[in-house]
């Protein structure tokens, strides 16, 4: 949420941000409005409030000093009324102050000036790594979708999951559990390395404390609801990894805090319908580590170079060629004031795909979340940033698309050996029904 003292200052800044974003200025007008109305109001209410304390304090001392039964009547009246009054105006006051933070909490992040503007064509490449693999003209056969090739060897079964739970929804099965799991620990130990805490979060949170991580008008249709509870589905562990020190005071010298988030994720896709309906690039539920950093604010770009790092030094290690993208401002989430997407490269596609998103939030979800720092006597807002270390469905469908070999087998990255315990997934391997 943004600082309501930046929207009273300058208004133009909000609103030049949301001009780069597509959206519309005239909410930021009518914030101002109603802000002005509330504060009018609560000024009231103070006077009121002073009012009846004062009228409280001349019905005592005319008591004291035996005045007239008339004159003490007639204050007593006037202090009789204020309370009826009072009421109707702390009513006003806080349906106003109610009617300007919801508009007010669902107003997006600034966006960073580095941002390029535009929607998303104007996504801007930073820098690739390795180079991009057309296996047709390298082998002498054209690779095949991760799909087809997992469906091939009876390690991944779309059509009995859709039959038991609809469709995006998937069985992986024998070697391909064992790379799943292999990617998830090879993260873990990778960040827990670096000296991030690895956490294992609640898969469900409170509307509430939902909210305080992002506006859920905007994510609602992306999440599942649990009938007749206060209760959602995480869509990412960031979600549960922000509420962690909501309504809390860190000491400044314990930032920064760096978490290493496990949990199934669980997404309706809505407005998705017939993109990526085979396999398991884009599902409705799926494993994922995700970095979260709470940091103090002078620090926050140095962690957001820091956890970009580390995807890419994960995904280095795996030889997936990919590359970094700035998002444009029309396509960079509400909460980011900046974000980069690492795209893997699919041959069988010929293109990049999206696996990993790295995001600066600033004050943001703090703000939200009430979480702050305390240094010596003051207290602030502290930055929290975000960023996907690897979504394993993803990244198991290009490790499959970028390995696949001519006798259809796939070979499994170096790195993953020691967890997967074989080196390659051979056509032979593949288990019946």
């Amino acid at each position: 949420m943004l600082d309501i003292n930046l929207i009273r200052k300058n208004p133009e800044i909000v609103k030049q941000s949301q001009k780069k974003r597509g959206l519309a200025e005239g909410d930021i007008d009518k914030i101002l409005k109603l802000d002005k109305e509330w504060r009018e109001l609560k000024e009231e209410v103070d006077n009121l409030r002073s009012k009846r304390n004062k009228v409280s304090e001349r019905i005592n001392q005319a008591k004291k000093e035996k005045k007239p039964s008339n004159q003490i009547n007639q204050l007593i009246e006037e202090a009789r009324k204020i309370p009826q009054l009072l009421a109707e105006k702390e009513k006003e006051e806080s349906e106003k102050k109610q009617a300007r933070d919801n508009i007010l909490k669902d107003i997006p992040n600034i966006i960073d000036k580095s941002v390029p503007v535009g929607d998303a064509s104007k996504n801007k490449t930073i820098k690739a790594y390795g180079k991009p693999k057309k296996l047709k003209s390298k082998t002498g056969f054209k690779p095949k979708d991760h799909a087809d090739i997992l469906e091939s060897l009876e390690l991944l079964d779309t059509k009995k999951a859709s039959e038991v739970a609809g469709s995006r929804f998937y069985y992986l099965k024998g070697d391909l559990v064992k790379l799943n799991f292999a990617i998830i620990n090879f993260a873990l130990d990778f960040l827990r390395n670096k000296k991030f805490i690895l956490i294992q979060p609640p898969y469900m949170l409170r509307r509430e404390i939902l909210e305080g991580a992002l506006p859920l008008t905007s994510f609602e249709e992306m999440i599942y609801k649990i009938q007749d509870e206060d209760l959602y589905l995480i869509g990412t562990a960031e979600h549960s990894l922000n509420a962690y020190y909501s309504n809390e005071i860190i000491d400044i010298k314990e930032l920064p805090i760096r978490l290493a988030g496990i949990s199934p994720c669980f997404r309706k896709e809505a407005g998705a319908h017939g993109k990526d309906t085979k396999g398991i690039f884009r599902t409705h539920q799926f494993e994922k580590v995700e970095q979260f950093v709470f940091c103090n604010p002078k620090d926050s770009w140095k962690e957001f170079d820091l956890i970009l790092n580390n995807t890419i030094g994960m995904f280095k290690l795996l030889g997936i060629p990919f590359r970094t993208i700035v998002l444009a401002s029309g396509d960079t989430g509400r909460v980011p004031t900046k974000t980069i997407d690492l795209e893997g490269w699919f041959p069988s596609q010929n293109a990049y795909r999206e696996l990993a998103s790295c995001s600066n939030c600033l004050d943001y979800q703090a703000r939200r979340s009430n979480t702050r720092y305390q240094n010596k006597n003051e207290l602030n807002f502290l930055h929290t940033l975000n960023n996907t270390a690897i979504a394993t469905e993803r990244m198991m469908a290009c490790i499959v698309d970028n390995f696949q070999q001519k006798d259809g087998s796939i070979k499994i990255p170096k790195v993953l050996w020691k967890y997967t315990g074989f080196k390659e997934i051979k056509p032979n391997k593949a288990k019946k029904k």
